[in-house]
């Protein structure tokens, strides 16, 4: 039993460090965590609306380690052309809402798409990205 716990203890410090450090997601957005399992998605560059939905999936899936089916909510929107985005597992408050531009959902809160719908305007990035 002392030994399962010694063996544990390691593992758990590793994965909330791990879980606690910026993300940078495959279209070179940087993700900064917010709580445990909210998080901060820049707006505005050249990455657009679809580039900010896609590392707000990527996080959640390859951080948070959610199923693709899993949806991501917009917790607090962005209130600025070059603000941040606050993304969540759940609504945190807001009544959920569907997704018609991608673009006018960043602004309001409770709008939600699955990971596996918002992952895959990642394709985006590999087919703009410079080498």
């Amino acid at each position: 039993m002392l030994r399962r716990v010694l063996f544990t203890l390691p593992l758990i410090a590793i994965a909330s460090v791990a879980s606690s450090q910026n993300f940078k997601a495959a279209n070179r957005v940087i993700v900064e965590p917010v709580g445990p399992s909210s998080f901060s998605v820049p707006t505005g560059s050249n990455f657009g609306a679809r580039g900010t939905w896609c590392a707000a999936a990527e996080y959640a899936m390859r951080v948070l380690a959610q199923p693709g089916t899993a949806r991501i909510y917009v917790q607090q929107p962005k209130t600025t052309p070059s603000g941040q985005v606050v993304f969540g597992l759940d609504p945190a408050g807001a009544s959920p809402s569907a997704v018609f531009s991608t673009s006018a959902a960043l602004r309001v809160a409770g709008s939600n798409l699955s990971i596996d719908h918002a992952i895959q305007f990642c394709a985006d990035a590999y087919l703009t990205r410079e080498n």
